[in-house]
């Protein structure tokens, strides 16, 4: 295994294991509002000041890029951090929310770490290396097509939304529709067939750079909402088999 993705693994369970702790006593976290129902607690800024601690200590000279504190430092060696995403799961107590670190190098992410400290599930790659879950290496879903595939929208949609035709689209066409609250866990389990497709919205770097790679590595495709690779600027993404993939794009466009 890469040094470098061993040493992310190191920083997600000490991450996750702050979470763990946390969770028992959710009474005593305290909460803040980043904006409109966007919320940040002192665990995510806890877990995340220990994922930059254990890399930068690792490798002084790189660069991150986390949710909480923002860009620090100016290398072609990047981190991209969510600390804690799924932070109103985690408020509630509802156990669906995982800390995720990639490594990008000139711009391509290289390395993916995914960790849902509930289940005590490890999901990593490596670019060229597969995809894998606690060492099981693991696959997209064969689902052939829409209409059977059980698809994951990441988003805040109103009626009024201009994209919301294609969203209601896409649910009446698939077999079934799952909303996890995790952008980083729906991408994990699209990697190892637990989902066949996912869409998202103005979404940011630290919720799809590990997941992207996962999905890549496992077979899949991901694209912004023309099929282009635009989605890291534009924040709009879609993923799934390569199969549904295109029809994900052809239903997009139809509905335009």
């Amino acid at each position: 295994m890469h040094p470098m993705l061993n040493t992310a693994i190191k920083a997600a369970r000490r991450a996750g294991n702050i979470i763990n702790r946390a969770s028992l006593h959710l009474d005593k976290i305290s909460i803040s509002t980043k904006g409109p129902g966007d919320y940040v607690t002192d665990i995510d800024r806890h877990a995340e000041e220990a994922i930059i601690q254990i890399l930068s200590e690792a490798y002084p000279d790189h660069a991150f890029v986390a949710e909480e504190s923002g860009i620090t430092g100016d290398s072609e060696y990047r981190w991209i951090i969510d600390p804690l995403d799924g932070t109103k799961n985690f408020i509630h107590g509802f156990p669906n929310y995982a800390v995720s670190i990639a490594l990008a190098v000139r711009g391509q992410i290289e390395l993916a770490v995914i960790y849902d400290p509930n289940r005590n599930e490890l999901f990593t790659a490596s670019r060229g290396g597969g995809a894998f879950l606690n060492d099981r290496r693991i696959r997209v879903s064969p689902c052939p097509s829409l209409d059977v595939a059980i698809i994951s929208v990441a988003s805040k949609f109103s009626a009024e939304h201009a994209d919301t035709q294609f969203i209601n689209e896409l649910i009446s066409r698939s077999n079934g529709f799952r909303r996890l609250g995790s952008t980083v866990l729906e991408l994990a389990y699209l990697a190892c067939g637990r989902l066949d497709a996912y869409c998202g919205l103005k979404q940011n770097a630290w919720d799809t750079a590990a997941g992207s790679l996962l999905v890549l590595e496992a077979g899949g495709l991901i694209g912004d909402w023309q099929g282009e690779q635009n989605w890291m600027r534009t924040g709009n993404v879609l993923a799934a088999s390569p199969k549904i993939f295109a029809q994900l794009v052809q239903t997009l466009n139809a509905a335009k």
